[in-house]
């Protein structure tokens, strides 16, 4: 499946991501913005079974974003389940290369239209640490309205910080 704007494509993963994934993800100034359960340092060993868990899925709801035609990071949709099951959380990260580019706010806006016209959900929403002003910053570009602040809900690196709570509706 792909999803296109422009110069900015989303797709399936492909086994041979592998490689571009570990350049782009081994980064600290990625993983500080992203949960600890993304692997640092980020080895080829988590790439290939990312990509495995992610051919697997149906549907599908993670994926690789190209620029120009070149791996730029990734973005996914994480459904809810019980009474949540009409919401999802949106995840992305872009390669730190990418940065500054608009690459985020067309990403997001193309898995938004995705999941409200394939998905079932209604409502998608993301937490973002507080220092990440630039991943705020492109959530207000695409429409998502800042709900709250969890104070002290993020326990990284042996700090607490506050999470900035955001949420788009159908």
């Amino acid at each position: 499946m792909e999803l296109i704007s422009g110069n900015i494509k989303l797709r399936s993963f492909r086994q041979s991501d592998a490689a571009d994934i570990v350049e782009l993800a081994n980064n600290e100034n990625i993983a500080r913005n992203l949960r600890d359960g993304f692997p640092h340092p980020y080895t080829i060993k988590n790439a290939r079974e990312f990509i495995s868990r992610c051919m697997e899925m149906d549907p599908q709801t993670l994926f690789a974003i190209e620029y120009k035609g070149k791996y730029a990071g990734n973005i996914g949709l994480h459904q809810g389940s019980d009474v949540y099951r009409k919401s999802a959380e949106v995840g992305y990260f872009i390669g730190e290369e990418h940065w500054n580019k608009g690459i985020a706010t067309v990403a997001l806006n193309l898995i938004c239209e995705y999941g409200f016209g394939h998905l079932d959900i209604v409502r998608i929403h993301a937490g973002v640490f507080e220092y990440n002003i630039a991943s705020q910053r492109v959530l207000e570009k695409c429409g998502f309205e800042k709900e709250g602040v969890f104070r002290k809900a993020v326990y990284k690196r042996e700090i607490f910080w506050n999470e900035v709570r955001y949420a788009k509706l159908k």
